[in-house]
């Protein structure tokens, strides 16, 4: 079995949840299809966490959001994994901030060498599915072999560990 990393960023806090309401989690979205993935293909999680605290109040977080990538932002992240180059697979994921990368998972990005890797993207939203997330991700990331990716609606996720595993498996 290839030697996989899962980097993921992920928000605790409030959320949009079934109904559109807005919900409290102790977990965010992206980190349970992490978990999920982890636990279908087997690889090492790592947390891409940024050197800011981000409000839990859903709408002022999407709010700094906003700011951040307007303005071109580049949030430090506080810790990256130790040596990239021993991974083949690398499964990464966010959820989708106003249709675009989160600004900490761009400067993970850039700050890091996925050449010859096989990258494959993962995503939660609550509708807006990709975005422009995977043509910025390729403008970043050089000279990788990119996979299937996955987009699922953030208020599902609890209920997609079966898809997301059989999605995970197909992709090493």
């Amino acid at each position: 079995m290839a030697n996989i990393l899962i980097a993921y960023f992920s928000m605790k806090g409030q959320t949009i949840g079934p109904g559109m309401r807005i919900i409290n989690q102790d977990k965010g979205n992206t980190q349970m299809v992490a978990e999920y993935i982890q636990k279908a293909v087997d690889g090492e999680l790592f947390e891409i966490v940024p050197d800011k605290t981000y409000s839990t109040d859903h709408m002022v977080l999407i709010e700094e959001a906003k700011q951040e990538l307007n303005a071109g932002t580049r949030v430090p992240v506080k810790v990256y994994p130790d040596d990239v180059r021993r991974y083949d697979t690398v499964f990464i994921g966010f959820p989708n901030w106003w249709n675009s990368l989160p600004m900490p998972v761009v400067t993970f990005l850039e700050n890091i060498d996925l050449s010859g890797k096989k990258v494959i993207p993962f995503i939660t939203s609550e509708g807006s599915g990709w975005g422009s997330t995977l043509s910025e991700i390729k403008d970043i990331v050089k000279n990788a072999e990119f996979g299937e990716g996955l987009s699922l609606q953030g208020s599902k996720t609890g209920t997609s560990e079966k898809k997301v595993g059989e999605w995970a498996r197909k992709q090493i």
